[in-house]
């Protein structure tokens, strides 16, 4: 069986990723508009609404507005852009979050690709808040790093050009990301998280840290419970493991060029306190990679084809 998909803003740094993994394989027939086509808002629209698939690479409201174009009722939508990741009608697309998400996406008509940071942050967080080891009104922090892909193709150009005034930096700083809502919503908890991202200089990757006063908490909880819940969580996933804590350093580029999620608990016991880690690629796991898996759960077929583990 073949389905059909087109990729709405396929020039872009995700789609262009997405339209990689997609390539060579015998069950998507992707349809492409040339460059005076995908232009032409009439070419647009007959490509929305011929395709089984529509997946959007495009900014916020560009995206909404193509949602709007589509009056087929067998067009089914994943967005890669932030437009529907809290609204109503849309289904989260993170297939390892929750009990029975995966059959929700495979059943869903919109599906909305969650956000790179907010990935590493929920796949940490959800699993130890639903288990009550998080209370829901604790407050969180979320640190985060991300290689500069992943603020599309002006800020690739001012870091490969040399014109970027730093190698590293950190933005954000008002604490009213557009990602807050997101991570706030799906991990289940009462607080916005103080989030503090940044961006590096280094194409792909991304670090994404939860510090935590065990020693705080109600339940006390040892580095040891933490990691257990955790594989508990995501056992049996191909794409996100647990991996050991007691290593010298994690790096921002471990999962880069990949579409999986690594976790870690590291931390000290004697001290109560410990540092959630995850590490994935911005333009995998973070973007593209969830893009297709999500695709291949919704038309049926094996959700990891064309992923790269």
């Amino acid at each position: 069986m073949s389905v059909s998909v087109f990729i709405d803003g396929g020039h872009g740094t995700t789609g262009l990723e997405i339209a990689e993994r997609l390539a060579g394989r015998d069950d998507i027939a992707l349809i492409v508009l040339d460059d005076a086509r995908r232009r032409d808002e009439a070419a647009r629209a007959e490509a929305l609404n011929q395709a089984d698939f529509v997946i959007l690479c495009l900014p916020d409201d560009a995206a909404r507005e193509a949602v709007g174009m589509i009056s087929s009722a067998r067009t089914r939508v994943i967005d890669a852009s932030s437009a529907h990741r809290v609204a109503d009608g849309w289904t989260y697309g993170f297939p390892e979050l929750e009990a029975g998400q995966q059959a929700a996406i495979a059943a869903a008509p919109r599906v909305s690709n969650p956000g790179c940071y907010p990935t590493g942050f929920l796949a940490l967080v959800r699993p130890l808040v639903r288990a009550g080891l998080i209370p829901a009104g604790w407050p969180l922090s979320v640190n985060a790093l991300s290689g500069y892909s992943g603020g599309g193709k002006s800020m690739i150009a001012e870091f490969e050009n040399g014109e970027s005034p730093t190698r590293a930096r950190a933005y954000g700083l008002d604490l009213a990301h557009k990602h807050i809502a997101e991570m706030r919503k799906h991990a289940g908890i009462e607080h916005p998280p103080i989030f503090q991202p940044g961006v590096a200089d280094t194409y792909r990757g991304m670090i994404v840290e939860v510090p935590l006063p065990l020693h705080a908490l109600p339940a006390r909880p040892t580095l040891g419970r933490i990691e257990a819940m955790l594989k508990e969580a995501y056992a049996g996933s191909p794409l996100v493991r647990v991996a050991p804590g007691d290593v010298k350093f994690v790096r921002i580029e471990d999962d880069a060029g990949t579409d999986r999620l690594t976790l870690r608990v590291c931390g000290n016991d004697a001290t109560g306190q410990a540092r959630l880690i995850a590490t994935l690629d911005n333009l995998g796991k973070g973007a593209a990679g969830a893009a297709v898996q999500n695709l291949n759960i919704m038309a049926g077929f094996d959700a990891i084809a064309g992923l790269t583990l």
